[in-house]
């Protein structure tokens, strides 16, 4: 009897242990439920087949079995309770809260920048998010929350300029004070997609590409997987790191990993090191202090990640970059004029050939197609649209090989720097030939100063004609300017080129992910110069958009101007030119008109534009003791009826040729002008014309292709220019 009573109990306790086994193995392999909380940018609305491409079913697919996704999206919903479709007052958050998400991911703001919402209940918007997550929290307690930046608007939305901007930048920062007061991570919907303009048909809602860059973005966040130790393409063996100045580098790797960065010479002894941990966006940054000249060091970056319990168990991931040196880096930019190679100009074969120097540097970065007289094809023109427009490529020391492909204006600029400065020079190259100042301008500059050169280009006066028909061959448009039409907000034609505003910003300036620069050499206009009063604008905001994004204030940057051609407009983009150099900080402007070529757009006379640069370059930034420049304008008066021009630079000042100056004109209150006699008197031009007997305007080198001869001491030329006599 007592045998079998011990029987039942003995059954009965492994009957319970064996449910509690089972119940312990179900609650080990219950899914981690994933709640998507969001507008209609979450529930997928425009997307063909949402329950399939939505940004929450692609994560799905991402994260696999052992999660659950739930889409909480709701059309129209706002964060704000008092807006017009508060998201707590939504079947789909009453679904959210049953479903209790383990992980709780948000993005709303972005219908709170409706006119009804923002400008009337805006301070109330982080009280309210905070108590969404409460609301959420009171379900799960235990639930780990991930609040998103919003999602772009792109410019074509009709309320864009009415305040829906800068509504949406205050939206970010309200969220970002969320994510700061309540400890929850933050994630960035915004950058992903910024870009790419494409990927939002109507404005607002991203097409199944862009759903997916939201999904992967999320992914990331949740399990901390952004592919391991990544830096970016400016890194590589032979690179040049800019001196005398604390650098900044950065990469990514996946979320927690400690990563560390050593420079160190050939025998081992350390230059600089420093360590970060990777945050949960993955991203890293480590800062060295300024460092000497040095040639010959190794960099050293590795990324280690607790994988286990035990300190063994680590996954360890390192990149190492060989014969990197520390010196001056510049940035070479512009069109057709900048990129015009070594191979193609005037003495670039012998150029070339004794061109080998270890110690000057290129990262040359070549488009993958030309903007020539042809049409791209399909797979061209999908690659052109995802920003693929360069090649890769990677630092190189200088051989007769790959100068030959180098810009001219950049090789002759370098190798007189590395001479002078005796140190490493690096630069890097990426000129577009045909580029027009508006495509390396940032976007949000552009959307916040200028959005007018960003409404319907392909149609907009502020973009040249010649611009517009060349993207629209290169596109398959047809020969002229292509007749693309808006529907709604959407507009049909979603390829991009490289005259694009913003393009070559987003293509050819974000890849080199702010590696650390002393300054920029800028050669373009010819695509700007049909409208001299547009460039000076755009030319005002390109400077502001690089230095912002370089975060260097006073940015160097030292400008060619257009050289001689016949083009009726050039006389007064150049003096434009001039005046822009006049009036900028830290920007100056070389001359090249005594270089031009009346038939060739493409002068081949390349090394005295190189060469002047750098001289700008050595005087300006490295204070050397020269003349920076030729003859520049400085005032004009009237003594005797005769007119004394003065200028600086004018040590020395004489005539190219031996003759008399030649180009001086004169005009009276009429404006019409007359062409002066010239001749030179300590140091100054004294003017006299018998038409004009009361002159109040004149000018000097004022034809498209100028014979004008005025120089200084070191055969630099005169500016032309144009002035009021006083």
């Amino acid at each position: 009897m007592k045998h079998q009573t011990s029987s039942r109990i003995f059954r009965g306790m492994a009957l319970m242990l064996f449910a509690f086994v089972v119940d312990a193995t179900a609650v080990a392999q219950k899914p981690v439920r994933v709640a998507c909380i969001g507008n209609s940018i979450t529930y997928g609305m425009k997307l063909e087949n949402r329950e399939r491409d939505a940004y929450p079913f692609q994560l799905q697919r991402m994260l696999g079995e052992g999660y659950e996704v739930g889409n909480f999206g709701k059309n129209g919903a706002t964060l704000l309770r008092r807006g017009h479709r508060p998201y707590l007052e939504q079947e789909e958050y009453r679904q959210a809260m049953d479903f209790a998400g383990d992980i709780v991911v948000i993005h709303l703001g972005v219908n709170d920048t409706d006119p009804r919402d923002w400008p009337n209940y805006g301070d109330e918007f982080v009280h309210d998010y905070m108590a969404l997550m409460d609301s959420l929290r009171s379900v799960n307690p235990k639930a780990r929350f991930i609040v998103a930046r919003i999602t772009p608007i792109a410019d074509r939305h009709p309320r864009f300029q009415s305040g829906t901007k800068q509504w949406h930048e205050e939206i970010q920062k309200a969220i970002e004070t969320v994510a700061a007061q309540s400890g929850a991570e933050l994630i960035d919907f915004f950058a992903p997609l910024y870009p790419h303009p494409w990927m939002l048909p109507d404005a607002i809602h991203p097409n199944v590409e862009g759903a997916g860059l939201l999904a992967k973005t999320v992914y990331g966040a949740i399990t901390g997987d952004y592919g391991g130790l990544s830096l970016p393409a400016t890194f590589s063996d032979n690179m040049v790191l800019q001196r005398r100045q604390p650098l900044e580098l950065h990469g990514t790797a996946d979320a927690g990993s400690r990563v560390s960065a050593r420079l160190f010479t050939a025998k081992d002894s350390v230059v600089a090191q420093a360590e970060a941990v990777a945050n949960n966006r993955g991203e890293w940054s480590v800062h060295f202090p300024a460092l000497r000249t040095a040639e010959g060091l190794t960099l050293e970056f590795k990324a280690e990640k607790q994988t286990g319990k035990k300190a063994s168990q680590k996954k360890v991931q390192a990149k190492t970059f060989r014969n990197v040196a520390v010196g001056e880096v510049w940035l070479c930019s512009g069109q057709s004029n900048m990129a015009f190679r070594v191979c193609e100009s005037l003495g670039g074969a012998e150029d070339a050939a004794r061109a080998a120097d270890d110690g000057l540097r290129i990262f040359n970065m070549k488009p993958r197609w030309e903007t020539n007289n042809v049409t791209w094809s399909a797979e061209v023109i999908d690659s052109v649209r995802h920003l693929q427009y360069y090649k890769p490529t990677t630092w190189e020391t200088a051989t007769p090989e790959n100068v030959l492909q180098l810009s001219a204006v950049a090789y002759h600029f370098g190798r007189v720097l590395r001479d002078s400065l005796r140190c490493p020079v690096g630069i890097i190259c990426n000129a577009v030939g045909g580029s027009t100042t508006e495509s390396w301008i940032d976007r949000d500059m552009l959307e916040t100063r200028l959005p007018v050169v960003l409404k319907d280009w392909m149609h907009n006066d502020y973009i040249q004609d010649w611009c517009r028909g060349r993207a629209a061959k290169n596109l398959g448009l047809g020969e002229g300017i292509p007749s693309i039409h808006i529907s709604g907000n959407t507009q049909d034609f979603n390829a991009r080129h490289p005259y694009e505003p913003c393009y070559l910003f987003e293509a050819g300036i974000l890849p080199l992910e702010h590696f650390p620069i002393r300054g920029v050499t800028w050669y373009q206009g010819e695509s700007n110069a049909h409208f001299t009063e547009g460039h000076e604008k755009l030319f005002r905001l390109l400077v502001r958009s690089w230095r912002q994004y370089w975060n260097k204030p006073q940015l160097p940057f030292h400008t060619v101007q257009l050289s001689s051609l016949s083009r009726p407009s050039w006389p007064h983009f150049r003096d434009s030119q001039r005046r822009l150099a006049e009036e900028m900080n830290g920007v100056d402007m070389i001359v090249t008109t005594d270089v031009g070529d009346s038939l060739d757009v493409h002068p081949k006379n390349k090394r005295p534009v190189g060469e002047r640069l750098a001289r700008i370059s050595l005087v300006n930034d490295y204070d050397f003791n020269l003349l920076p420049t030729g003859p520049m304008f400085q005032a004009a008066v009237v003594r005797d009826g005769e007119v004394i021009c003065r200028f600086h630079n004018a040590e020395g000042l004489c005539t190219s040729d031996g003759c008399a100056p030649r180009t001086f004109e004169l005009a009276g209150a009429d404006g019409m002008f007359y062409p002066a006699e010239a001749i030179i008197e300590r140091g100054r031009v004294v003017l006299s014309c018998v038409e004009v007997p009361e002159p109040t305007l004149v000018r000097y080198g004022w034809q498209p292709f100028t014979r004008a001869n005025l120089v200084n001491a070191d055969g630099l030329p005169a500016s032309c220019f144009k002035a009021v006599v006083r």
